[in-house]
């Protein structure tokens, strides 16, 4: 899960691509970066931290150009060193800038391949460099010294072919224009817009239509699975579908957690898919317990408001805030480590006794992913007075590993992997567990849009929607990927930037 923009435009795109990123911090807060380009330099910046932290004035200033990409990360390999902020840059041909979200499964394969056959380095652990440098190689291929479109549209198709995973991708290639495209399965969100100046049309491309709204651009659509977008630095704008057999299968996870609910994704509106996921778990709690005795509905904030909210309504329940949050705390699901999330539970929420005391609460969540931030929470509501404390998830259990750019791999680390639902309500602590049904989320967004005929579930019903994914390779990221290999790949960083310093 990362956030990723591009802007071309008859202006200075440097404060677009600013705000763009603000917008998507909530895809990535371990590093941002901005490359823009202004006739045949380029200027970057990037680095760790949070998107206000990395650009500062002097930054803004030197970001000059008419056109440029962005990008927001969220680590789900890896480690959490600057070397790996984006965008990356290779020189030739034309030099190329790119950013990604997603997550390549033939990774290995590939960066062995750009080696022996394309003689082609790869300098880090991001597959977002593979895209880069695979990108690169089709486009040099051509042996062309001036591209059109068809040129671009030509690369993309090649890609696509060697490529197996999600991608969302905007790149830039250095005094020529900007290119969006996504992967031929569209897992990961990605669309585009128009803004109408003075001056001619604007364009953006972004992770969520959310980036556009505040800055004047006008949502024309997403980007259809395997179809390029070429954005030209005049403002003329091309688009070919680049794949054989593109379908579109969204990420599930989209609409359940990770984007924004003011957003439009692949045409729906994700606030209104989380009313539906609330009515539905209503629905399910009164086919099983008709009589219930809940007292009060209380959201775990801030992603699951809409769906208690709703579901709420629906029982003729109160709904009250019972959770008050500090939101200099970032989101614990994209925390780092397993200790790391325990101990901000508690410096991030903080109940409020008087909607606690004496009452049987119903907790509604998103989603539980470890358990670690649910069994925190119920102990929370239970110090606060609560009578009995009943815990909803707006997703079903989440048992498998998620491959397509979402930081779940390590089964051993999923609290619902290989238990019953009594199981982890025993081991969340609840005293009753409602979980959706699977059909009943699909619902819930494909209501909205009944061209969506499928979705990556993965982490819901192991279903790998690329078909490509391997016991062999579930079991390599599980092991990369756990939050233990995760700290020690942070040490290890550590060690190196030391030595580095010295």
């Amino acid at each position: 899960m990362c956030g990723i923009a591009g802007v071309v435009a008859h202006q200075n795109v440097n404060q677009e691509l600013y705000e763009a990123l603000i917008v998507l911090q909530h895809r990535g807060q371990d590093a941002a970066g901005i490359v823009t380009c202004e006739g045949s330099q380029l200027h970057l910046r990037k680095a760790n931290g949070l998107v206000r932290d990395v650009f500062r004035t002097r930054h803004m200033l030197e970001l000059t150009g008419n056109m440029g990409i962005a990008h927001v990360r969220y680590p789900t390999a890896g480690c959490s060193s600057s070397a790996e902020a984006q965008p990356f840059y290779v020189n030739s041909p034309f030099g190329i800038t790119l950013a990604h979200n997603g997550n390549l499964t033939n990774a290995a394969a590939l960066k062995q391949e750009l080696f022996t056959e394309d003689q082609r380095h790869i300098n880090t652990s991001s597959d977002s460099e593979i895209l880069l440098n695979i990108f690169a190689h089709e486009l040099q291929r051509l042996g062309k010294l001036k591209l059109d479109e068809n040129d671009v549209f030509k690369a993309v198709s090649a890609l696509h072919r060697r490529c197996e995973g999600a991608y969302a991708v905007v790149a830039m290639i250095t005094g020529f224009g900007v290119v969006g495209f996504r992967d031929p399965n569209g897992i990961r969100p990605i669309c585009f817009g128009v803004r109408e100046s003075k001056l001619g049309r604007d364009y953006m491309i972004a992770s969520e239509s959310v980036a556009m709204d505040a800055q004047g651009f006008k949502l024309t659509r997403d980007i259809a699975p395997g179809e390029a977008l070429f954005i030209k630095k005049n403002g003329v704008i091309h688009t070919k579908q680049c794949a054989l057999n593109p379908r579109l299968t969204p990420c599930i996870f989209e609409y359940v957690y990770l984007a924004r609910p003011d957003s439009i994704v692949d045409e729906v509106s994700v606030y209104k898919s989380r009313l539906r996921m609330g009515e539905k778990l209503a629905e399910k709690i009164m086919r099983l317990r008709p009589q219930h005795d809940i007292d009060v509905v209380i959201p775990i904030p801030d992603t699951s408001r809409t769906s208690a909210l709703q579901l709420a309504n629906r029982l003729d329940v109160k709904y009250r805030e019972g959770f008050i949050k500090n939101r200099y705390i970032g989101r614990t699901f994209i925390m780092p480590g397993q200790q790391e999330r325990k101990k901000s539970v508690r410096r991030k929420l903080n109940a409020i006794d008087l909607e606690f005391k004496s009452k049987n609460v119903l907790l509604v969540d998103d989603s539980i992913v470890r358990g670690t931030t649910s069994s925190q929470i119920i102990k929370l509501a239970r110090e606060a007075g609560a009578n009995k404390v009943y815990f909803a998830s707006a997703a079903p259990p989440v048992r498998y590993s998620n491959v397509y750019g979402i930081d779940m791999p390590a089964v051993e680390e999923l609290v619902a992997h290989d238990k019953t639902i009594s199981e982890i309500e025993q081991a969340v602590g609840a005293d009753w567990l409602i979980y959706q049904d699977l059909e009943d989320l699909f619902e819930s967004v494909r209501k909205h849009n009944p061209k969506i005929k499928d979705f990556d579930a993965a982490c819901f019903n192991q279903r790998y929607v690329t078909g490509t994914v391997k016991d062999e390779y579930l079991k390599e990221q599980g092991l990369n990927r756990s939050d233990e290999q995760k700290v020690q790949n942070d040490l290890d960083q550590a060690v190196i930037e030391l030595h580095n310093t010295n």
